[in-house]
């Protein structure tokens, strides 16, 4: 009787513990104590009188309303809620807004890290840290570079063709599978990046979408974010890609750069590519085209200068037909194989200069190809690949083979 008196106290008094140990967890960590932050904006705070003060930054959060998603048919405007808050850390805008909301922000939802571009031109590599050294921010987090305020562009990142946003921030990074024109850019790659030295960080380029037709572009090969011909509801758009050196932003890549960029790292599954037509100069032929195998890369740093070479295969088919071009013709077709190899060549060496000369940054990694050259680390270190890329020359071998694509055959 005494034992199992005992034993009764004994398990009481466990019992009792894991109540004490517990209760309180599962009352700060109930869905209904928590803000669930989508996407997160870092702007340049305004300039302050005081020059004492330290530097500020703003933090913008985007969280999303759990209650309004219970109600049926609620819509995206009532499930999105974006508050700021200018502080001196990312840490201490947390804080601020956890007092703000009178909950917790959790970020082990956030889809979206975005940059204004006048904040990434600074040095974005303390946030970077910061972030990616916070158990909850998922290193699958996309990295968007924007052209505008990042306030601006989160509080106008609204679906057209989804009902919450973050469905949308979810899909469209994908899209540069079969588009080519930005790229699936996330924060565990941009860390790499910035650690490794044998390469640079990208990010995703982003910007506002005017309402109205912008002219300034040239042609769609010159299209960005910022400044496309694109007309839609949504205020924001994602086209090209923004280069960094080091934590640094120091340049920008328009959608058909971006696209060589995917090719080179074997990075998107079909593309299309326009080309002027090689019997008619005032026409264009449009080009679906697929990896028929995978790039070769190749780096010689024997004469000082790297030289890179790269062999590109690709194959595909004609989109556009009229009724005055014979696409049912091998020696046509091979003329048109012929000059989509010269013309996405010279398209490639042009962006790959451009990268090296302009902006110095090496966003393709070339520098792990040409590490295996090396025997030691200490002589890979002193090569100094980050700063020699600039001295690089290119030479560039296209290869595709061009169908007719014709569903209708002449009998």
């Amino acid at each position: 009787m005494k034992n199992n008196f005992i034993k009764f106290i004994c398990i009481f008094i466990v019992f009792a513990i894991f109540i004490y140990a517990f209760s309180s967890s599962y009352v700060s960590h109930n869905i209904n104590n928590l803000a669930y932050v989508v996407a997160i904006g870092f702007d340049t705070a305004e300039d302050s009188s005081d020059s004492s003060e330290l530097e500020k930054i703003k933090v913008t959060f985007q969280f999303i309303n759990t209650s309004a998603l219970s109600e049926k048919g609620s819509s995206d405007s009532s499930t999105s809620i974006v508050n700021s808050v200018e502080s001196s850390s990312i840490s201490t805008a947390i804080n601020l807004m956890n007092s703000y909301i009178g909950k917790e922000l959790n970020l082990a939802h956030c889809k979206v890290i975005v940059f204004s571009e006048k904040f990434a031109q600074t040095d974005i590599s303390d946030e970077i840290y910061t972030l990616i050294n916070n158990v909850q921010v998922r290193p699958t987090t996309n990295i968007v570079v924007s052209k505008c305020d990042a306030n601006y562009y989160i509080e106008n990142s609204k679906p057209s063709l989804e009902q919450l946003v973050t469905k949308y921030y979810d899909v469209f990074p994908n899209s540069s599978r079969y588009t080519g024109y930005t790229a699936n850019v996330t924060l565990g790659d941009f860390f790499n990046r910035l650690v490794c030295n044998s390469g640079n960080p990208t990010a995703i380029l982003g910007g506002y979408n005017s309402d109205k037709y912008n002219t300034s572009s040239e042609s769609i090969n010159d299209s960005i974010a910022n400044d496309s011909s694109i007309v839609g509801k949504r205020g924001t758009e994602n086209i090209g890609l923004a280069l960094f050196d080091g934590g640094k932003l120091v340049g920008e890549l328009t959608g058909i750069e971006t696209l060589w960029h995917l090719i080179i790292q074997n990075e998107i599954n079909t593309f299309l590519v326009s080309i002027p037509d090689p019997s008619d100069n005032t026409k264009y032929i449009d080009l679906s085209l697929i990896e028929y195998a995978k790039s070769k890369i190749n780096v010689d740093v024997n004469n000082g200068s790297p030289h890179i070479y790269l062999d590109i295969s690709l194959s595909g088919r004609i989109l556009n037909v009229d009724s005055n071009s014979d696409y049912t013709n091998d020696s046509y077709l091979k003329e048109i194989s012929s000059y989509a190899n010269s013309y996405i060549q010279s398209n490639i060496s042009n962006y790959l200069y451009k990268t090296s000369k302009d902006y110095k940054s090496d966003i393709d990694g070339f520098g792990k190809y040409a590490s295996k050259h090396f025997l030691t680390t200490q002589q890979w270190t002193d090569y100094d690949w980050l700063n020699s890329y600039q001295n690089a020359f290119f030479t560039v071998n296209v290869k595709s083979n061009i169908e007719s694509g014709l569903l209708i055959s002449e009998t």
